[in-house]
């Protein structure tokens, strides 16, 4: 167990805590419920957006998807702060998965066609908390915006 410790706090051993991945995986979930209430609505497209990109970010299945967006609105619910759930981005993820969740949050706040000045306020504070400069959450929007262009198009929908 020691060395363990030891082999952990040199650096040369990354700890393997299985409950640490469902805090992340609910870390986000919840930052992305947030990000769907922000402008005091939660309709079935941002639900269906959210569920998609946690199933294919984490290799989930529908019921395990239904089962972290629940327990996720339930810390939502009860937090009156972004901490918990950004510490987790932040201590768990690389600057570019922590990017790719920035990504997330555009997609979020983008699928029901109209960016709520409340949503992008989230964004941009929850990129700060999680060290993603302007610069990457910029791009972060532009590809969001791309993919769901594209999106559209393939669905034969044009806004």
């Amino acid at each position: 167990m020691l060395d363990r410790l030891i082999e952990f706090l040199s650096g040369r051993e990354a700890p393997a805590l299985e409950e640490s991945a469902d805090e992340l995986q609910l870390s986000v979930a919840a930052l992305l419920i947030e990000a769907a209430h922000m402008d005091s609505s939660f309709d079935d497209a941002e639900r269906a957006t959210i569920e998609r990109l946690l199933a294919k970010r984490f290799d989930l299945d529908h019921e395990a998807v239904q089962s972290l967006i629940e327990q996720a609105q339930k810390k939502v619910e009860y937090s009156a702060q972004y901490f918990p759930f950004t510490h987790q981005i932040t201590k768990r993820l690389s600057a570019e998965q922590r990017a790719e969740i920035i990504e997330m949050l555009w997609k979020v706040a983008y699928s029901d066609g109209v960016l709520d000045p409340y949503e992008d306020a989230l964004v941009r504070q929850v990129a700060g908390l999680i060290h993603v400069p302007d610069r990457e959450r910029g791009l972060a929007r532009r590809r969001a915006l791309e993919k769901l262009k594209a999106a559209g198009a393939a669905s034969g929908k044009s806004k």
